[in-house]
Formats: C-alpha cells, structure tokens, sequence
C-alpha cells in the first residue's frame, strides 16, 4: 500500500450572521474615517493553515479539529480548503 501523503489544509473561520463583530467595525469605520465612504459590512475572521500528514480523509480531519478546537460553533462558521 503506498504512503498516504500530507495535505495542505486551510480553514477560514468568520462569526456567524447575526454576530456583532466589533473587529469589523472598527475596520469599517477606520476606513471610512480615511476616506473610504464606500466600504460597508466589514468583517474580520482568522485564516489557520496547516499541514495533514497520514489523513486518508484530510477534509474530514480538519472538520473534526473546527468542530472540537478551531471554531466556536455556536458563533462561528467556518470553510475549508484542502490541497
């Protein structure tokens, strides 16, 4: 059986609709203060990269890690991406 090889595992994780971001207001309105009228509904997440090594089910490895670790689920969403 051939070696499984490692993934590179991305996971975008962002506060659910409905959440009060006060990071991404506080972009929003520095930016507007610096003469961008035009920016609106900023939000602000956390990229976590990693690599997987050994995971026949990268995808699934990295749900488990949101879902126990890496995301608050009861106000956060997250997405990843495998490679």
């Amino acid at each position: 059986m051939a070696p499984i090889a490692s993934s590179k595992v991305k996971v975008h994780v962002f506060l659910k609709p409905g959440v009060l971001d006060v990071q991404g207001k506080a972009v929003e309105g520095a930016l507007q203060g610096l003469g961008w009228s035009g920016v609106s509904n900023a939000r602000v997440g956390k990229l976590i990269e990693f690599d997987l090594a050994g995971a026949e089910d990268p995808q699934g490895e990295a749900k488990k890690m949101c879902e126990q670790l890496l995301a608050n689920t009861v106000i956060e969403s997250y997405r990843i991406e495998t490679a």
